[in-house]
């Protein structure tokens, strides 16, 4: 494994809340020790990020209100309202409030 680092933003989904806790849990029961949590979680992060990438290809428009946006530290985030997305297939679906964090694929300083 190399010692590139990535984005951390998908601990804060559902999958990675899941991990998250049940390190938690593992940690008090005295099952595992912090660091291998710690291990386990940048792990997550290369993982997930390399799989979206690699296998992820379906695509998708949406359309709503932009409510706020912000660029930080190469970081856009958008909170957009009242979002119809539409699917490939054709299929709509709709979401009252939808937030969207956009980051380069590589983090500043990177080659």
């Amino acid at each position: 494994m190399n010692n590139q680092a990535y984005y951390e933003l998908y601990r804060r989904s559902s999958v990675g809340w899941a991990l998250t806790d049940t390190l938690d849990e593992l940690i008090t029961a005295r099952r595992i020790e912090p660091q291998l949590a710690m291990k386990i979680v940048a792990n997550f992060d290369r993982s997930i990020t390399e799989v979206l990438a690699e296998k992820v290809k379906a695509r998708l428009n949406f359309k709503g209100h932009l409510d706020t946006y912000r660029f930080c530290d190469d970081v856009w985030t958008f909170l957009i309202k009242d979002v119809n997305f539409k699917l490939e297939n054709q299929t709509t679906v709709h979401a009252d409030q939808v937030k969207i964090v956009s980051c380069n694929s590589k983090r500043p300083g990177e080659a």
